[in-house]
């Protein structure tokens, strides 16, 4: 066990959350249940792509980089020989069409191990310039993190140095947000590798399936992998090590062989990437495009909650604006497969579910800023924000996206809400880039690596690092306590799970709350 898990398992609060099953949730004392009563107001915020080490690595007392050992830092080759240098980073490191350019050659010969981009005796990349992107799939992630070592994070990317860059987050208005609240610094992705598999987690626990994908148009997505599932079946003429270039694969996918959708595919509704369903309802994405996933009929986070008779929406930023107008570049850079909801036949069109439920943020978030200030928030509110306010490499810089999320906190704080709720901003996934710290052990889909996580609220702890293993699944036990849901299927998996596996116990977040505001 990594020994930063050993020591957050003596924590008071994680001691209680093992003794106590998953599906039932622990006995609260009466004061704590006070307290949680207390929270009105749940909003969840998702961005994009960054890992802990990247952005809050020098985060006073987080385990950050001057904590990583150099068996994480020191990348090894494919085949497990430690690399004399970091290959370059190939394409160069800003994005394309990013003027000055910081080109390939002149990113070559870094020493192994982390480097700062944004280090004005260095490479200088101001935090302001978006910078290349980077694979963050599901079977490479694993590949990258290596059993926990997190030592092949070079050897598995399509980018060479790049997946160990990082910033000095201090600039950032959310690392000076963070300083105010908890900032949780063992806060994991929920499964192992992207965005669209993330945002399944975030709100289903789950892996979304397409039945019968072998005689289905996805036939040629579905992935070559060994007998254990675990790992992509390498290319004959891959290269055999990371300084020659990439990894090539027999074929990478977006379907395991058994066909759970793991990597980007599309909604079967609109907003969805390709053209609109050929002879059909204007309102769905064709069927017949192999990147259409079949509708999904698992329960969600948000049927647990209309169960209970808890209002909740999803809001999405530019979502009237993209299905009004289409999709237009660089503003606002709308990701259709940051939408979960939208790929569920109970939120289809048409449906109450989806006309009460998925809601339009509005440009740069508006339509949501005006809910806010007006104190119109449903209970629990989840917020994702467009592309190019979403911090995610590759289409938008990391200082644009931190602008945007001080902005709607600062709302949230002077909401006639604020007294009564609590605001979870985390990431995710940590988009290809390296961390350090070894990922719980848990089941065939997660956790993947670690990622931000800030808790903001009247009753957050002041000032401190919360040390309590989390996951994005987290976010679904605190509602589950504090609103007395069912779990669902996936999450009573997962705990069990990590349990077995990494004898702890994943948090619900109350280890970041005071027992009185």
């Amino acid at each position: 066990m990594h020994r930063s898990l050993q020591a957050a398992l003596s924590t008071a609060g994680l001691c209680l959350l093992l003794l106590y099953p998953a599906d039932t949730g622990f006995a609260a004392s009466s004061q704590t249940a006070d307290t949680l009563s207390q929270i009105q107001t749940v909003v969840v915020i998702y961005d994009e792509n960054r890992s802990f080490d990247s952005l809050y690595g020098r985060f006073p007392g987080a385990e950050g980089l001057d904590q990583a050992p150099d068996s994480a830092k020191i990348q090894r080759d494919r085949d497990g020989s430690v690399l004399p240098e970091l290959p370059p980073v190939w394409g160069g490191i800003t994005a394309f069409g990013v003027k000055p350019a910081i080109t390939q050659a002149m990113s070559a010969h870094l020493p192994n191990g982390p480097f700062q981009v944004d280090a004005t005796d260095g490479l200088n990349v101001a935090d302001g310039v978006p910078t290349t992107d980077l694979w963050h799939r599901f079977y490479q992630n694993q590949a990258q993190i290596n059993g926990g070592r997190n030592d092949q994070f070079v050897a598995w990317t399509n980018v060479g140095a790049m997946v160990m860059a990082n910033w000095d987050g201090s600039r950032m208005k959310m690392w000076k947000i963070a300083q105010r609240y908890t900032l949780a610094d063992h806060f994991f992705m929920g499964g192992f590798g992207g965005s669209f598999f993330n945002h399944q987690w975030l709100i289903c626990a789950c892996a979304p399936y397409y039945p019968h994908a072998d005689k289905s148009p996805a036939a040629a997505l579905i992935a070559e992998t060994g007998a254990d599932r675990a790992k992509l079946l390498l290319a004959a003429n891959s290269p055999k090590s990371v300084l020659d270039g990439p990894p090539k694969y027999a074929h990478d996918g977006d379907l395991t062989p058994d066909f759970y959708a793991v990597n980007t595919m599309q909604p079967p509704y609109q907003p969805s990437e390709g053209p609109v369903n050929k002879g059909g309802d204007p309102a769905f994405a064709d069927p017949a495009r192999p990147t259409t996933l079949v509708p999904q009929t698992a329960a969600t986070i948000g049927d647990r909650l209309s169960d209970a008779g808890v209002s909740w929406a999803w809001y999405a930023g530019a979502w009237s604006e993209v299905l009004t107008h289409g999709f237009h570049s660089p503003v606002p850079d709308f990701q259709t497969h940051h939408q979960p909801l939208n790929y569920y036949k109970s939120f289809a069109p048409g449906t109450a579910a989806r006309q009460e439920h998925l809601r339009d943020g509005g440009m740069a978030g508006r339509a949501l800023i005006a809910d806010i200030d007006a104190g119109r928030l449903p209970q629990v509110a989840f917020y994702k924000p467009q592309g190019n306010l979403n911090e995610h490499s590759g289409y938008t810089d990391i200082m644009s996206g931190d602008a945007h999320l001080a902005e709607v906190i600062g709302h949230l704080e002077h909401s006639p809400q604020w007294p009564h709720m609590l605001v979870i901003v985390t990431y995710d996934e940590n988009g290809g880039l390296w961390d350090h710290v070894a990922p719980p052990k848990a089941d065939r889909w997660g956790p993947g690596s670690r990622i931000p996580a800030i808790i903001i609220s009247p009753f957050a702890k002041k000032g401190v690092v919360d040390h309590t293993p989390y996951d994005t699944t987290s976010i679904q036990r605190f509602l589950n306590r504090r609103f007395g849901l069912k779990p669902l299927p996936g999450l009573v998996v997962r705990d069990e799970s990590v349990r077995k596996r990494s004898g702890i116990a994943l948090g619900d977040l109350t280890g970041a709350l005071t027992l009185t505001p």
